[in-house]
């Protein structure tokens, strides 16, 4: 049973990561490359498409890193999993003070009513983005290292 839920913690963790460093590194140019007012409408519909996401998925890893800590708390890499864990908690929180509060901004602009300092605020959220990157990319590395 342990085995199965290092797999699927592992596997929940990963595509996570995946589906964050395609925001950051290549639907953010996409949307930015694009004509016109096409480019902010396109990061307000991600931010509320992945914004009701990826708090799921966010909380879902970290609660299936901490069964798997518990669970395999005397077997071999349970403390490479629990650092895992750890960044994950790193990961939620930078998410909830730093990035959820632009997105939520950001997800109901239009051309219309978008502050004049909206790119600055993307570009602010982008910076942030690429730390917790690091952040989920460190402790999905943990995670695969804890499987050998």
């Amino acid at each position: 049973m342990l085995n199965a839920l290092e797999v699927v913690t592992t596997v929940v963790v990963g595509l996570m990561v995946g589906v964050e460093f395609s925001v950051a590194f290549i639907m953010n140019r996409i949307l930015d490359a694009l004509p016109e007012d096409s480019g902010q409408l396109g990061h307000a519909h991600g931010g509320r498409m992945l914004g009701a996401l990826m708090p799921f998925w966010y909380i879902g890893s970290l609660v299936l890193s901490a069964i798997w800590a518990v669970a395999g708390w005397h077997h071999h890499g349970a403390g490479l999993v629990v650092t895992a864990a750890g960044l994950l908690i790193v990961s939620v929180v930078m998410s909830v003070l730093l990035l959820v509060p632009i997105n939520n901004r950001n997800r109901t602009w239009t051309p219309g009513n978008r502050p004049a300092d909206w790119k600055q605020q993307l570009h602010r959220w982008e910076r942030y983005h690429y730390v917790r990157v690091a952040v989920i990319v460190a402790a999905f590395t943990l995670l695969v290292a804890a499987l050998t």
